[in-house]
């Protein structure tokens, strides 16, 4: 009998494995996409500089995710997205303070070297001057006279 007990065991646990993998990638079947952290991008990385203040950072990257008591000049941001019917995807970025100054950035990205130069986003349009005679109270006006 506890042959048979080992054997049912064994293939219930083979079945539901497998059920499980068969589910995540079954076409139709309907997953959330989850969103957990702070959203890093190159283009924020890139502003960070050494000797940037906590308060600069936190204008530029935001609160950390993470903020370890015992090592309170480390912040942490972590980035976790998972698409439907995607792998997940995770970043990660360390920035080390000394004298609440930034000292090291480590993790998945690298601060580009080059100045940023950020484009502006507003644009300035000239207008033709208006050859104007009368202004119009004086046209009102004048119909009256």
């Amino acid at each position: 009998m506890s042959k048979s007990h080992l054997s049912l065991t064994l293939f219930a646990s083979l079945a539901l494995s497998a059920c499980t993998t068969i589910l995540d990638n079954f076409p139709g079947i309907y997953t959330l996409e989850i969103q957990q952290g702070n959203i890093i991008e190159q283009a924020m990385v890139d502003q960070l500089r050494p000797g940037m203040s906590k308060r600069q950072v936190l204008y530029i990257m935001g609160s950390p995710m993470l903020t370890d008591y015992f090592h309170q000049k480390r912040w942490d941001y972590v980035y976790y997205d998972k698409q439907s019917g995607e792998d997940k995807q995770q970043k990660h970025i360390s920035l080390f303070f000394n004298n609440d100054q930034v000292v090291a950035v480590q993790g998945d990205f690298k601060p580009n070297t080059d100045a940023v130069v950020k484009k502006p986003k507003e644009t300035t349009i000239v207008l033709p001057k208006r050859d104007l005679d009368r202004t119009l109270w004086e046209k009102i006006s004048g119909l009256f006279y």
